[in-house]
């Protein structure tokens, strides 16, 4: 079965908090791929105006949701990391909650929205939601895409009764997909966790993580993959709402390497290695969403103040190789 019927097997992933705009979205589609949009951390009522936007411009489009978290911060874990940054949110004179602070990103009311006013694709990150969810999307015409990092999540998504699968490799930029935080992802190519999923399961696969070229992309389509999900490289797209702060610092040659972290957000993301990270990737417990709500005021003013070293820099491994310039152009060349 093929999830997407496009020119060019190329994908744009969603990139929540920013980066992926409606603009990012069609200059994608006008060049003959396929765009996500992230549902994540947005509100009902924003998620619903960006799906008014998104529908406006006459493309298709899919939409990403976060699958809730348990939320089992330890609280003296919790309390301890407050007061390791409590000298760095004294400067811009940002309060760091003190109870932790938990939600289910409205999962839903979303749910309820796209069930109303389906889109062709919903894809899932973050685990699997329960097997009735995953039905109601479908019954109201979505094809749903679970993403996974690892052949078991891979079999586990088959038997929620999912269409397909998002395979994502280590060296992704973002937050894991991982159904585990607390495993170790460790650094092998997209291509080899792509023929691992597909030895496991019939699914179709979109497959992503550590693009940086054409070259990337022939890798995974030869490994099985039906197309491929760009996110880095779209970062400093023209069309792309990334922060100015991160913009410049994916090109300044300060920034040598990317870590997998979950100082940010108690989740493991890859982003570029900063100060942030050096100083409290030991120290920082796991657990989402508290840990991102408790950093999310220390993170707002780095971005506001220009301040890369406490703010978190999504990028993948090849984040070397995102160029500037039209996101249609970028998508062409990989393809």
């Amino acid at each position: 079965m093929s999830l997407l019927d496009t020119d060019l097997p190329v994908v744009a992933a969603p990139m929540a908090g920013g980066p992926s705009t409606v603009a990012l979205a069609t200059a994608v589609t006008d060049a003959g791929g396929f765009a996500f949009l992230p549902a994540g951390y947005l509100s009902p009522a924003a998620l619903e105006a960006l799906l008014g936007e998104a529908r406006a411009t006459g493309r298709p489009f899919g939409v990403n949701l976060f699958v809730p978290q348990p939320g089992a911060v330890d609280r003296a874990s919790y309390d301890a990391f407050r007061a390791a940054l409590a000298a760095d949110a004294a400067d811009p004179g940002v309060e760091l909650p003190a109870e932790p602070q938990h939600d289910d990103d409205a999962w839903p009311a979303k749910l309820d929205l796209l069930v109303a006013d389906p889109v062709p694709l919903v894809s899932l990150t973050f685990g699997l939601p329960p097997a009735a969810d995953v039905a109601r999307l479908r019954r109201a015409g979505s094809r749903v895409l679970a993403s996974v990092t690892t052949a078991d999540e891979a079999r586990q998504s088959e038997e929620a009764g999912v269409d397909g699968l998002v395979v994502q490799g280590p060296r992704a930029g973002g937050h894991s997909a991982t159904f585990d935080p607390g495993r170790r992802s460790g650094d092998a190519p997209t291509a080899d966790v792509v023929r691992q999923v597909r030895a496991a399961t019939r699914l179709p696969v979109v497959a992503g993580g550590g693009v940086d070229g054409p070259d990337a992309v022939r890798d995974l389509l030869a490994a099985g993959a039906e197309a491929v999900a760009v996110g880095t490289l779209l970062l400093r797209a023209d069309e792309a709402g990334t922060s100015a702060t991160h913009r410049a610092a994916l090109a300044d040659p300060a920034f040598t390497t990317t870590v997998v972290t979950h100082a940010f957000t108690g989740r493991p993301a890859r982003a570029l290695r900063n100060a942030f990270v050096e100083r409290y990737d030991a120290l920082a417990p796991l657990g989402y969403p508290e840990l991102h709500h408790l950093t999310r005021g220390l993170r707002r003013a780095a971005a506001a103040a220009g301040d890369p070293h406490r703010l978190h820099l999504w990028a993948g491994t090849g984040f070397r190789a995102a160029p500037t310039g039209p996101a249609g152009a970028i998508i062409r060349s990989l393809a």
